[in-house]
């Protein structure tokens, strides 16, 4: 499991490109056979990737949490964006299609992921969060995700919002986690972008042509910066950055936040005039 410590934003103006992309930037999450993993010190969250194309994989404590298994004081939440996959929890299989989420919570102690078809193998994303009370294991499809359309054509940011892990949806200790899909023509997401002190944040852009690139905003507003994204490719947003993005074309992306506060609308909102 690769860690990655905590930045100052104040430090943080003095990146070059490459330190920007070292430390926000995770740039390979799905490889075959194996589950990948980073656990970053902002609230602790661990994101990763499984690619199951043979044997089932085993969700394992390494010996960074120090814990007798992973999800000893943990829960997760899982979002399958390839191949049918098949989940099993404490021996009692979940089947995720493309776009449906499985939470896990606190307690469960074994977990082991399989594809369906091992010709069309499972991609299975994953956020894990600290947590300090159970709550049940729980599958939700995209259909069942109460999918909110928003934006415009005009400002270029016509998309289809679904919550999956959030208070009034799959209930969590303190995960959320949700998918954004830019339609056709649109390119721009979370603008006016906005920060929450309170929560950090992960990012995942997917389902995107292979010569596509997000230019992912972020740092503080007065300061900001950019990192050009692949798709596939995760960002780790801190509390005090904002995190906005624009595409060369349309894509789709993954949100996942822990931390203090569990409202989603909780964010103290940036307008483009206030960014420098």
């Amino acid at each position: 499991m690769e860690v990655r410590h905590t930045t100052n934003p104040t430090d943080v103006k003095q990146y070059d490109t490459a330190r920007l992309r070292q430390e926000f930037l995770i740039p390979s999450l799905f490889e075959a056979g194996q589950v990948k993993m980073v656990y970053t010190h902002y609230d602790r969250m661990v994101v990763g990737g499984a690619v199951p194309a043979g044997e089932a994989l085993a969700l394992e404590a390494a010996e960074t949490l120090k814990t007798d298994y992973f999800l000893e004081r943990r829960e997760i939440g899982f979002l399958n964006i390839g191949g049918a996959a098949v989940i099993t929890v404490d021996g009692e299989a979940y089947e995720l299609d493309k776009l449906d989420v499985l939470y896990v919570g606190k307690g469960k102690r074994e977990v082991k992921l399989a594809s369906k078809d091992a010709s069309n193998p499972a991609k299975l994303y994953f956020c894990s969060a600290l947590a300090h009370a159970e709550f049940p294991t729980r599958k939700m499809t995209r259909e069942e995700a109460n999918p909110n359309h928003l934006g415009s054509q005009e400002t270029s940011n016509e998309r289809i919002l679904y919550k999956y892990i959030h208070a009034d949806g799959i209930q969590s200790c303190q995960l959320m986690l949700g998918v954004t899909s830019l339609q056709k023509g649109s390119v721009w997401n979370t603008m006016p972008s906005h920060v929450h002190d309170r929560r950090m944040e992960a990012y995942l852009y997917f389902d995107m042509a292979e010569d596509t690139r997000i230019f992912h905003m972020m740092g503080e507003p007065s300061e900001t910066r950019h990192l050009v994204v692949a798709n596939e490719q995760a960002i780790i947003s801190p509390p005090w950055s904002i995190h906005s993005g624009v595409g060369t074309s349309n894509y789709t992306f993954c949100w996942s936040m822990a931390g203090e506060n569990y409202t989603f609308t909780d964010m103290d909102v940036v307008q483009p005039s206030d960014l420098k």
